[in-house]
């Protein structure tokens, strides 16, 4: 109750001040940059030494967001489009006094970590309704990132658009060079021959962290507030076509299995063969046809040791799913924790999450045999469906499923909407229906919410859940206050919640502060410190049965984007039956306790960075230290090495007074001819069951988006009996895209 009262006290305090470097969309100038028609197809080769680059005009001088907002950049970026009937061309001279030597880059994946490279950041909004981007992300040697933004708020990171790239270096400057068909980009048919863009940069200058942007805006936003965005002028794009895309695979693969399981075979030889079709029916309708669907190139998942009561979290990582992402996941983070430097709450809340569809509880794949997916997208409403027919198995039954969306937007930053999930099966069907809803209030103030009711025909169980949440975000201050419900038989079969039976109240509150009283400021960038609560009491009964009040009183973000933090959480469990975490059994019981965590990283895009965290402190009835640390090594882009090592040491804990330790650590490099021919691998092993996993991949994009991919898995473990399993899979598999 005392921690509730500092909150209100706080969100009064704040609720009076006013943060006058917040400035709202309209405040400042919108930059502008004319683009430049031409006749012939450029080459892409990061040299703008044709002739038409100098008929482009310059961007003017790009605006500071971080660290000193709203100054000039200390380093200049130059922007200058082109245009001719099948390209949208970007020219991007990045000036550096040390030129090659300030470089930072870390590998050259596709979609690599933004917080990790040089890089420049292309957001178009093309219908110019200020909520929507198409964004375009490239680093000093080549690499892609691509993503769509809605409303800076929802994100489909793994969107892969058809585009090309490619960079040079010198001892002044790097420069990309980038065409972007026409077909890839998404945009009006009207009657106007001109057509003028919403367009935002943004270029992060690594080694000093300096954040500028072509539009200025807040530091506290993304640069994907394309309500704060520029306009790029003088377009004359080809009206909208037929735009077709297809993706045939073929696939060939080996498994072999050396265990006690007689049923299976020791060798299985297989050939498979499929594809999806892309129809950009129009600019705002796309429907996307999956047939035989893989997804043997996918990352797979990484172990991990959880000594928590929430379930674990794994996110989506196969490319069909990932698109789109946003328009079906609707998902509220119940709360703040940091935990490595990083934010999200323990308690999840999902009506959809795809990987129900075509992996089973413990992630392994169930055959789809065909889906489709159709979405709508437009500056008034969005809505979409997926129906999926996935493949029975020895023990689950063929399934069908189908997810229908729709969403309308209200104003400049609100929306309502509603989620319906089917999953049918013969023995019966699981429905959950969601309504949501989202309003932001003068920029700084938000409210999400949403409420969910599930139903199954097999169990005649019905549950529902739901929550709200406030969110107020300055450059100063980050506070939220989130409320949520499940009861008990709240049961989203599509969907995941990390806990039922529960009502959660999680409040927080976050101070960012800049000035000149930091010490130490060659370094510290502001002083963060924060409080916050995870209380939760059970539906049913209205017992507290957690609470969580987590202090964070020293906080400190670098220059280079490093962090180290202290934090101390007191905490109350109470079991109403017994807990086994990583097989440590605790008797069901009322606990309190008191636990201290350290979080560091140096430098994310510096060649050698290490980051993690240390638990320690009393857990239940004994005590519980947790070491979490990473460590990798990129001599120069084209070698990362890195290892991970989690380790849970127990001291008289449990009914059984057991003390041990529990290690899981993995290993893995990743080596890159250039950004379109890669080997990465990584090999991981855990105590707690003897496991160990290595994965191995080889990927070959031949042209755009086409793929050649060698893929190797082996898995070790011991089964419940005690008796060792080994599974071996190769796979080789050849993709083709073609666009029409």
């Amino acid at each position: 109750m005392r921690f509730i009262i500092i909150i209100l006290l706080l969100v009064a305090s704040v609720a009076g001040a006013q943060d006058l470097r917040v400035f709202p969309p309209d405040s400042v100038e919108k930059r502008v940059i004319d683009a430049v028609e031409i006749t012939r197809n450029l080459k892409i080769d990061g040299v703008l030494d044709e002739p038409e680059w100098s008929m482009a005009k310059p961007s003017p001088h790009f605006t500071q967001v971080t660290p000193v907002q709203g100054g000039p950049a200390n380093f200049n970026t130059s922007i200058k489009v082109l245009y001719n009937d099948n390209f949208l061309y970007v020219g991007i001279i990045c000036s550096d006094s040390l030129g090659k030597k300030a470089l930072r880059a870390t590998d050259l994946r596709r979609d690599f970590d933004h917080m990790e490279h040089d890089l420049v950041n292309l957001g178009f909004d093309c219908f110019n309704d200020k909520r929507n981007a198409m964004t375009f992300v490239v680093n000093p040697y080549g690499a892609q990132r691509d993503y769509l933004a809605f409303d800076a708020m929802y994100y489909d990171i793994d969107w892969d658009g058809l585009w090309r790239t490619n960079a040079t270096r010198n001892d002044s400057s790097w420069i990309s060079e980038v065409a972007i068909p026409w077909k890839t980009l998404r945009y009006p048919k009207t009657d106007d021959s001109i057509q003028n863009w919403g367009f935002q940069v943004y270029r992060n200058r690594r080694m000093t962290n300096e954040i500028s942007g072509f539009s200025p805006f807040p530091l506290t936003y993304s640069a994907s507030r394309m309500d704060y965005a520029g306009k790029l002028n003088n377009l004359k794009p080809p009206p909208p076509k037929t735009n077709i895309s297809i993706q045939p695979y073929a696939l060939a693969s080996y498994d072999g299995y050396d265990g006690s399981d007689p049923s299976r075979p020791k060798e299985e030889n297989s050939l498979k063969a499929g594809g999806e079709l892309k129809w950009v029916i129009n600019p705002n309708n796309v429907l996307d046809l999956t047939y035989n669907t893989d997804f043997a190139q996918a990352d797979v998942d990484r172990k991990v040791n959880n000594t928590t009561r929430f379930n674990v979290f794994y996110p989506e990582r196969r490319q069909f799913f990932l698109e789109n992402a946003s328009l079906f996941g609707i998902n509220v983070n119940l709360g703040y924790v940091r935990s490595a430097g990083r934010t999200g709450g323990p308690m999840q809340m999902q009506p959809f999450f795809s990987r129900r569809i075509g992996l089973n509880d413990n992630g392994e794949p169930i055959p789809i045999v065909a889906g489709g997916r159709f979405v709508h997208r437009s500056d008034k409403h969005n809505y979409g469906a997926i129906l999926i027919r996935q493949q029975g198995d020895s023990i689950t039954s063929h399934t069908n499923f189908f997810v229908g969306r729709f969403s309308e937007n209200l104003g400049k930053q609100n929306r309502i909407g509603g989620l319906l999930t089917v999953k049918n099966q013969p023995e019966g069907s699981n429905i959950t229906g969601t309504t949501d809803m989202f309003f932001r209030f003068n920029g700084v103030h938000s409210l999400i919410s949403m409420v969910s009711y599930s139903g199954s025909t097999n169990s005649g169980k019905q549950g529902v859940s739901g929550v709200a949440q406030y969110n107020y975000a300055t450059n100063n201050w980050k506070l939220w206050w989130t409320e949520s419900v499940v009861t008990r038989d709240f049961n989203p079969e599509m969907g995941f919640v990390s806990r039922s039976n529960v009502i959660g109240t999680t409040p927080g509150i976050i101070y960012y502060y800049r000035g000149d009283k930091l010490p130490l400021k060659k370094w510290i960038r502001s002083f963060d410190p924060g409080i916050d609560a995870q209380i939760f009491h059970e539906a049913s009964t209205g017992k507290l049965i957690e609470r969580q009040l987590i202090f964070y009183p020293i906080y400190f973000d670098f220059h280079n984007a490093g962090y180290l933090g202290y934090g101390l959480n007191d905490i109350f469990q109470h079991l109403p039956e017994t807990f086994s975490p990583l097989g440590v059994p605790i008797e069901a019981g009322d606990y309190k306790y008191v636990q201290h965590t350290i979080v560091a990283s140096s430098d994310p895009a510096d060649k050698f960075k290490i980051f993690g965290s240390v638990n320690w402190g009393d857990y239940f009835d004994g005590r519980l230290t947790t070491g979490d640390i990473n460590a990798f090594y990129a001599p120069i882009p084209h070698i990362s090495l890195g290892g991970q090592f989690n380790r849970n040491t127990f001291n008289d804990v449990g009914m059984e007074n057991i003390s041990k330790t529990v290690d899981l650590y993995s290993i893995e490099a990743r080596l890159a001819l250039n950004a379109r021919i890669q080997l990465s691998s990584f090999i991981q092993k855990n105590s707690e069951n003897d496991l160990y996993n290595l994965n191995a991949r080889f990927s070959w994009e031949y042209q755009p988006l086409s793929f050649i991919y060698i893929v190797f898995n082996r898995n070790q473990y011991n089964n419940a009996l005690q008796q060792r399993q080994r599974e071996d899979q190769l796979i080789t598999k050849v993709s083709f895209l073609k666009q029409f």
